[in-house]
């Protein structure tokens, strides 16, 4: 299907239809943006994307809506938008137009639904209903932001301001994309070294780059620091032990928390050494020997304290 439409309702925006937009826009460009509930216009036909408007969903009529009984519902039960709709049937296609390796399309469709689309679609139905401090500045909130003022007298301003609201959600797509991208890669990247590394317990990376998925993935336990070269020094920095918090497999020793340069150098005895954090999850060192050197170190210890206690 090549519509010359892309449908969705006039008035006020929701960050469904808006986040839907960013996908339709950037594979069919050449569509015009109508927004309307003038039946004429959310009749599907052979031309046109109908979306968040027109009481059904058919996709092989091109209409995805959310908001008639017997709406449509995800596997486990859960409410799609027309955001998780159009991303269901659209979503493989963009990620392609954006770049993303044909063997990576699965994964990072699967990945952004789970992360992006699904709490928007739960938002946008009532499912989930952010609250506390933080609650005014998820993205659904943020974009409803930019409607309208109620004495705007502009009878475009509701136009106007969907068109700035879907540039500005585009933005914060195709950066998650980057992102789930960049770490497809990593973990490719971080799997090699796994096995260059076998059972050592420090992981050399060519660069800076997310590397526990990839380390939890390979059950490689065993593991206990990470050293990879900075801009201008090399990082040693410890393994978190689970996906939410702080705590590490291993911390740095004690004795070199909060210490730089020449006091450093002379606690952990490596020449070289230029920072260890306070909180001891992360140190740096001039050249790749002495990170090597102090990772190595840190082994020792973290060994030693894992035996006595």
């Amino acid at each position: 299907m090549n519509p010359d439409f892309l449908v969705t309702h006039s008035g006020g925006f929701h960050a469904d239809e808006v986040l839907s937009s960013v996908i339709l826009t950037r594979l069919f460009p050449q569509a015009r943006l109508i927004r309307s509930r003038a039946p004429e216009w959310i009749t599907p036909g052979p031309d046109r994307i109908v979306y968040d408007v027109g009481g059904a969903y058919d996709a092989s009529q091109g209409i995805f809506d959310h908001h008639q009984r017997g709406a449509p519902l995800r596997e486990d039960g859960q409410p799609y938008s027309s955001f998780g709709l159009i991303w269901k049937h659209y979503g493989r296609d963009y990620l392609v137009a954006t770049g993303v390796p044909e063997a990576h399309v699965e994964a990072s469709h699967a990945s952004f639904d789970l992360a992006f689309v699904l709490p928007i679609d739960l938002t946008d139905n009532g499912a989930l209903s952010p609250s506390g401090p933080l609650a005014g500045l998820t993205l659904p909130a943020l974009l409803e932001t930019l409607k309208p003022v109620f004495d705007d007298a502009d009878p475009d301003a509701d136009d106007r301001k969907f068109q700035d609201a879907v540039a500005i959600a585009r933005s914060f797509v195709e950066a998650k994309i980057a992102q789930n991208a960049a770490k497809l890669r990593a973990e490719a990247l971080v799997l090699q070294a796994i096995d260059r590394t076998g059972q050592g317990r420090v992981l050399e990376l060519p660069t800076g780059m997310p590397f526990r998925p990839a380390i939890v993935k390979a059950g490689a336990d065993h593991l206990l620091f990470v050293v990879h070269p900075r801009e201008k020094d090399w990082c040693v920095t410890g393994i978190r032990r689970g996906d939410e918090g702080f705590e590490l497999r291993a911390d740095l020793p004690a004795a070199w928390a909060g210490l730089t340069n020449h006091d450093l150098e002379a606690v952990c005895g490596v020449k070289g050494a230029t920072f260890c954090h306070n909180g001891r999850f992360v140190a740096a060192a001039k050249t790749r020997e002495a990170a090597l050197a102090m990772a190595q170190l840190a082994v020792q210890e973290a060994l030693a304290v894992a035996v006595v206690s």
